[in-house]
């Protein structure tokens, strides 16, 4: 399988929601899964039944996150040398040429990613037209509305 780029702060994320899922949230759902048994019939039990879903629920996000980690390329922006491009990890101020907007946005892995926050994926157009750019350079996106021209403001190494 191929490697999973994820920065620090996105590994300490799923490792902690794979401790949460394995020590809270696993015995939880064992234990509901024990008391709807003792409601009788499993064929009608809807609890028995809402109890197991939610158990492969749970046991399929362990495993997704188990594989992720064990394909993970851990990438720690601040041991690397800032050359100014824009990489997998770094923090990049544009500005909309058209619209003179300016927007900082970071970088991160797919599972890292939430636009509100202003992390965005590698795999984004965003990212894609960034990746490699450096500061002054004029990168255009692809976006549904057309393309979109912005200009590189600074590319930081946090």
């Amino acid at each position: 399988m191929n490697q999973i780029p994820m920065t620090l702060k996105g590994v300490e994320k799923l490792r902690k929601e794979l401790n949460e899922l394995k020590t809270i949230k696993r015995p939880r759902i064992i234990a509901s899964i024990a008391e709807a048994r003792e409601y009788g019939d499993l064929k009608e039990n809807a609890e028995y039944h809402a109890a197991r879903e939610e158990q492969e629920f749970c046991e399929s996000r362990i495993k997704e996150i188990q594989i992720k980690l064990s394909n993970a390329q851990i990438i720690d922006i601040t041991q690397i040398p800032n050359t100014g491009r824009v990489i997998f990890g770094s923090t990049v101020s544009i500005i909309n040429i058209n619209t003179n907007e300016q927007f900082t946005y970071r970088i991160v892995g797919d599972d890292e990613a939430d636009f509100k926050k202003n992390l965005i994926s590698i795999n984004s157009p965003m990212a894609r037209g960034l990746i490699s750019k450096k500061s002054n350079d004029v990168a255009m996106i692809k976006t549904p509305g057309g393309d979109v021209k912005y200009k590189i403001l600074n590319v930081e190494y946090l």
